[in-house]
């Protein structure tokens, strides 16, 4: 909503800095906005899209797709997406692909999820489960060796173990492996892999053996079909139920986490309708977030997060990886202190 003759976007690019303004004569309206970027996002995003569409003008078209964090990331730091749904922050690599490229980014948390780990609910021996049981189950030394139940515990059976995950496109599939295995990208292979959420879905609770792993909204949605398991950080604090109350999520270490959209600062300040999207976006956040299932920041905090990134440095302020124990306070205020 605000005119681009008021609005002054300071993008760093390298070591240089660039400040850039137009006048109203030079505004460009465009009449699409795209997003694309992490399954674990996606219901956020595409519920405000849906909203969104049904009270704009009818020239302005935005369209939302999955592809992955990764997945997406090429694509918006080709160029060729405005907005990226990420489950995880933008990586070195990535940043260095934009960077090549003029693209200048600003990073919005927009919801916490608690990364959940389930298995069918026939499964009646696993309740809770260690992180060094997972790390176990998913380094590359297990793969073709950790294949039956009882090789993780040995009161469980001796069934077999069926896995079920993200691809390596997706923003999940790193911020599991980083704080499971301890490396990003660090995971067997013999797996069923998806980018999709609803096929891992679909295939556990088709699967008595079945274990996976992907964000808390997709298990909400299944609640009936699919069995959480409570996970111990072996810190003294015990098995932890992924939760979506905000107290409880920030004792689910390591597997709690910020979600984030990261914005093209040119198309920003290129497109008015952009503005208008993202001022709706965060207007409607708190209220969609919840009804998804993610964890909400409060009201007033989506509210700073629309007015302060006008006048934020584009970039992101957690130096290319994901960190694993931090609260909502703490990211908003990394956010605003950036």
């Amino acid at each position: 909503k605000l005119p681009c003759s008021l609005t002054t976007l300071t993008l760093a690019l390298g070591t240089s800095t660039l400040l850039l303004a137009c006048s109203p004569g030079q505004i460009k309206q465009t009449k699409s906005i795209k997003i694309d970027g992490s399954s674990t996002v996606y219901p956020i995003t595409e519920t405000i899209v849906k909203n969104y569409n049904a009270q704009s003008p009818s020239d302005i078209d935005v369209t939302v797709n999955f592809s992955g964090t990764g997945g997406g990331f090429r694509k918006f730091c080709a160029g060729e997406t405005d907005i990226n749904n990420a489950s995880r922050p933008i990586l070195k690599a990535e940043m260095e692909v934009c960077k090549q490229n003029n693209i200048s980014y600003l990073e919005l948390p927009v919801a916490f999820d608690a990364l959940t780990v389930v298995v069918n609910p026939q499964n009646t021996w696993a309740h809770d489960i260690t992180v060094a049981e997972l790390k176990k189950i998913w380094e590359p030394e297990a793969q073709g060796k950790i294949t039956t139940w009882n090789q993780i515990r040995a009161s469980w059976p001796k069934q077999p173990i069926n896995l079920y995950g993200p691809g390596k496109d997706s923003g999940t599939y790193d911020y599991f492996t980083a704080a499971i295995v301890g490396k990003e990208g660090a995971s067997r292979t013999d797996y069923q892999a998806s980018e999709d959420d609803e096929i891992l879905e679909q295939a556990i609770i088709n699967d008595p053996n079945g274990l996976g792993y992907f964000g808390y909204a997709y298990y909400q949605k299944k609640l009936e079909a699919l069995k959480a398991l409570a996970v111990d950080n072996q810190k003294g604090s015990g098995p932890i139920m992924p939760s979506q109350n905000a107290t409880e999520a920030e004792k689910y270490r390591p597997l709690s986490r910020p979600l984030f959209i990261y914005v093209n600062a040119v198309a920003l300040q290129n497109n008015p309708a952009m503005n208008d999207f993202l001022d709706f976006y965060m207007q409607k956040a708190s209220q969609v977030v919840e009804n998804v299932g993610y964890i909400p920041f409060d009201f007033d905090d989506y509210t700073k997060l629309y007015r302060n990134f006008h006048k934020t440095k584009v970039g992101t302020v957690f130096g290319g990886k994901s960190e694993f124990d931090l609260t909502l306070d703490e990211v908003l205020i990394k956010r605003a202190e950036y």
